[in-house]
């Protein structure tokens, strides 16, 4: 089913690229001459699914042609790698095909659209998507939102999963998370933490409410932890202090920091040293 929203995006760009072809735009080639998108979003090919493409290719033939480029001595494919190998595995000697003249942004994005109308991206496959178009074509999210169909908060939230750390990427592409279980771990900058949550919510079968909840419990616990550990350091700056007499700062980043002594002259600078130098003497 095609997405709302989505339809006019491609339309417009293959409505708007030039074609090599006749009116109706369709020829075969032999699909020898035909290359693979080495760009093309889509990562992950179901055998299986494959199969019964072919399967079907084999009975009913390829009802929509596959888009593609001149490049050279070949044909680079723009939309409709999935038939294309489709077609090899049913033994096909020719595709029928749509020749379009297209500029690499545009190749980009018809590829990517081709693979969301059909809902065959991942969400990781999906958000590098996204965001190789706005980093090689300097575009904006708005300008990405307007290509693609998708809102602009849509194409924030899925680039936002590349931050996550590389097992909880890989739970998403095997399904084993959804990318609303994904989104309530973002918030989390403790990797470690991140594949601990998801194990829980993997192994418990947990939907995204009951993540949330997980997730909401966690951060407690570490603000808890923190909130402690401040008061332990504030304990000890406050003996440094009356050791010295002088205002101390402890500045605490995970298992490393800085002691900060303070001093306002030279006759108070070799007053603390003195002491540092008792101190080390016992």
């Amino acid at each position: 089913m095609m997405k709302k929203g989505l339809g006019k995006g491609l339309g417009a760009l293959i409505t708007s690229a030039g074609s090599e072809n006749g009116d109706n735009g369709v020829t075969e080639l032999r699909i020898t001459e035909i290359e693979p998108n080495i760009n093309q979003p889509r990562k992950n090919f179901n055998d299986e699914s494959l199969i019964q493409l072919s399967e079907s290719i084999k009975s009913h033939g390829i009802m929509q042609p596959i888009i593609v480029k001149r490049e050279k001595d070949t044909y680079r494919i723009v939309a409709g790698e999935r038939r294309w190998r489709a077609a090899r595995m049913a033994g096909l000697v020719t595709v029928p095909v749509i020749i379009k003249e297209l500029s690499n942004k545009q190749v980009m994005e018809m590829a990517l659209i081709e693979n969301l109308q059909r809902e065959d991206l991942n969400a990781i496959e999906e958000a590098d998507a996204f965001d190789r178009l706005m980093k090689e074509y300097n575009l904006t999210q708005e300008e990405v939102s307007a290509a693609v169909g998708r809102s602009r908060s849509a194409i924030a939230n899925s680039i936002r999963l590349l931050g996550l750390g590389d097992k909880i990427k890989g739970y998403l592409i095997n399904g084993e998370l959804t990318s609303g279980h994904a989104r309530t771990l973002i918030g989390i900058e403790d990797k470690e933490l991140q594949e601990k949550i998801a194990g829980e919510i993997i192994a418990n079968g947990l939907n995204v409410r009951d993540t949330e909840k997980l997730v909401k419990k966690y951060l407690q616990k570490k603000i808890k932890k923190e909130n402690k550990k401040n008061i332990e350091l504030i304990e000890i700056e406050d003996r440094l202090k009356n050791i010295f007499g002088t205002k101390v700062q402890l500045l605490s980043n995970n298992k490393k920091g800085k002691i900060l002594i303070e001093y306002y002259s030279n006759e108070e600078l070799d007053r603390i040293l003195e002491m540092c130098v008792k101190i080390g003497d016992k």
